[in-house]
């Protein structure tokens, strides 16, 4: 099942990706596409709905990110081994786990937007794993239990903020517009097999990263686990994964990104993503 929000920003509706591509609405059904529905039973209920009696929506329709009130963004970085190598950083022997801010958050075309003295913007093409039931302490063989499904990411990086201003990685991460994310929350269901899922990223059309996430260093029942010992995940967090190489830091000479380029991206299964790359002063200001 795809489960999408769109609409204006700040007034998406809920809807679904019925078997030939339509996208349908679901405010007949529920609110909004939140924590709520994800656990079992909010599932089950959602999967029995005839999409044939849903109102179709217009093409061209603005896709949001496809869940609501997000708790926190977890993220685990060097997952995959050949990214590492051209990072020039050893292989990691647990998962390195940072945070990205919430408030990163955006649509899966919206631009994003260079912060202003930015100067080493980059991209990473990511599995996203939904939580659907809290995970607190538990084993890799329960983990997946709690996973509601997964999501494409774009873990957008300010390479020098990450790597060059001391501290953690978070401040390279956690800038407005720098987690893409979505098109689709794809419910677990249907990706049955999330560790042979190809992976892609190209910048102006040009191939930059092509992998697969069957070369994760951790897979998706350790990452969970693991974090789970750290912290509490609840229903709605999202944890993203790792990207694989191919990533604008590693090139000789590295390549960032610039105000008029464009990314399109996608895993198997999980839709992809288009997004202009606009410098921060072009872009509307909030008040």
């Amino acid at each position: 099942m795809k489960l999408v929000r769109y609409g204006a920003a700040g007034s998406e509706r809920p809807g679904l990706i019925d078997a030939s591509g339509q996208l349908r609405d679901l405010s007949s059904h529920i609110e909004s596409l939140d924590a709520a529905q994800l656990t079992h039973a909010a599932l089950e209920a959602l999967r029995a709905i005839d999409p044939e009696t849903l109102a179709p929506v217009e093409a061209g329709v603005r896709l949001g990110v496809p869940l609501a009130g997000i708790g926190k963004i977890v993220a685990i970085g060097l997952n995959y081994s050949d990214h590492a190598a051209e990072a020039g950083l050893p292989v990691p022997q647990e998962p390195i786990v940072f945070m990205k801010a919430t408030s990163s958050l955006s649509g899966p075309n919206d631009p994003v937007r260079i912060p202003p003295d930015a100067r080493k913007c980059d991209w990473e093409v990511e599995l996203g794993i939904v939580i659907g039931k809290t995970a607190r302490h538990v084993s890799r063989e329960t983990a997946r239990q709690h996973i509601a499904g997964y999501v494409l990411v774009n873990d957008v990086s300010e390479r020098e903020w990450q790597m060059e201003r001391g501290g953690t990685w978070d401040k390279g991460k956690a800038s407005d517009t720098f987690c893409p994310l979505g098109p689709w929350l794809v419910t677990a269901d249907d990706i049955p097999d999330p560790q042979n899922l190809a992976m892609w990223l190209r910048v102006n059309g040009e191939l930059k990263q092509s992998g697969n996430t069957r070369t994760m260093i951790f897979d998706c029942e350790t990452i969970v686990s693991y974090c789970s010992r750290f912290m509490t995940l609840h229903p709605g967090d999202v944890v993203i994964t790792g990207t694989p190489p191919g990533v604008g830091m590693g090139m000789t000479p590295p390549q960032f990104l610039a105000a008029g380029d464009t990314m399109t991206l996608g895993i198997d299964g999980l839709g992809t993503q288009t997004l202009r790359v606009e410098a921060y002063e072009h872009a509307a200001q909030e008040a």
